[in-house]
């Protein structure tokens, strides 16, 4: 998998290919090869200012961050899944289900050295108190932390429209598998950079959650929450995207129905393709996967198989699916793997439907893997 890319023509053609896949997103023609972007791998047994150096080495290598961000405002979805009192055998969230808060620091330290204008971090959290910073300090973290990292970080909690009152809707090229459109915080349309910021763990319905998936949520449950307002969106948030895995109602009156009512009701037939579309409505420019302490079995503590475990490893790369099928492969999985197949016994691959729609190859003999092979870093999260 090394060096079948090059690297000096990967370089120079980044900043043009990043600045371009937002605001011309990508086809989908399935009959078109999918594209390829190299993956960057590093071991990082724990957390502290190791984490820093290590994700600067990575971007380096990936062409460099300011060519992609400088002078831009950059949304960074944070994977903060569940309630903020959720814990796995008592561990603090960062240890197990969520993407720890070094990560997080060190992606603002570093997107702001390479002259990211405006940094914006995003969750859409179940937290009464209608905000993010709210819900940091409910699982005990600082926010300071974070506006300490750059001069201009800013938080908001996307489950409702914000500051202006207004959902913005994503259009998915081509029509959509679930939806023609998804209505979603304003935040997510008003960036130039969009940056997943997500975990290395299985997930109990899609069978991985990585970069791809850490986009579902997006969608706020005031309008795709089992509680949503019927005619209008909630004004505060009463359950999660229940509608989303089963059908069992369509969102509110002001957006968009699904595009088949009659589509299967399935869990692992519709989170996939959701998550497929809403990769390719909003691009992930950077996708950052903290596996160093996280979680096998299940994406949080209401799995009951979901357990701690140490990977030591950190990923990044530029397009997500090539980043995610690397991710795959390093928790012990085939990232070709169809339906009945682990990690995807019970439902399709994400990574064949983004790849059908042209976002990203997962085959890892087209993608270079820059770093430490994968060879060299893979765990069974099967057998932990």
């Amino acid at each position: 998998m090394q060096n079948q890319i090059n690297r000096r023509q990967f370089i120079e053609g980044f900043g043009a290919a990043a600045a371009s896949l937002w605001l011309c997103p990508p086809v989908l023609r399935s009959t078109t090869t999918p594209p390829t972007a190299p993956v960057a791998v590093a071991k990082c047994p724990g957390y502290g200012p190791q984490v820093r150096a290590t994700l600067a080495t990575m971007f380096d290598q990936l062409g460099g961050l300011d060519r992609l961000v400088k002078g831009k405002t950059v949304a960074v979805k944070l994977n903060m899944t569940g309630y903020a009192t959720d814990r796995v055998r008592g561990l603090p969230p960062g240890l197990a289900h969520w993407v720890h808060p070094d990560v997080i620091g060190a992606t603002i330290s570093l997107l702001d050295r390479a002259g990211a204008r405006r940094i914006r971090l995003l969750e859409s959290t179940l937290s009464p108190s209608h905000s993010l910073e709210g819900f940091m300090r409910e699982a005990g973290w600082n926010p300071s932390d974070f506006t300490s990292a750059a001069p201009n970080v800013e938080f908001e909690d996307t489950n409702y429209a914000g500051p202006f009152g207004k959902y913005k809707r994503l259009w998915v090229p081509g029509g959509g598998m679930m939806f023609k459109a998804y209505d979603v915080n304003h935040s997510y349309t008003d960036c130039d950079v969009y940056v997943s910021l997500a975990k290395l763990k299985e997930h109990a319905t899609a069978g991985v959650t990585l970069s791809m998936k850490n986009s579902f949520g997006i969608p706020p449950c005031t309008i795709y929450g089992e509680g949503a307002g019927i005619d209008e969106p909630s004004t505060v948030v009463k359950g999660a995207r229940a509608m989303l895995h089963d059908g069992s109602r369509q969102p509110s009156k002001t957006s968009l129905p699904e595009n088949n009512p009659a589509s299967p009701r399935s869990p692992g037939y519709r989170v996939p393709r959701v998550t497929a579309d809403l990769a390719a409505a909003r691009p992930i420019h950077l996708a950052v996967i903290d596996g160093i302490s996280t979680v096998a079995g299940g994406e949080g503590p209401w799995i009951r198989r979901c357990r701690p475990v140490h990977a030591g490893v950190l990923v990044a790369g530029t397009n997500c699916v090539t980043t995610d099928a690397v991710a795959t492969a390093l928790m012990g999985f085939d990232p070709m793997a169809d339906h009945g197949t682990a990690p995807f016994e019970k439902c399709d691959s994400t990574l064949k439907l983004a790849e059908q729609l042209g976002l990203g190859t997962r085959d890892l003999n087209k993608i270079e893997v820059i770093g430490v092979p994968v060879s060299r870093a893979r765990i069974s999260f099967r057998n932990v």
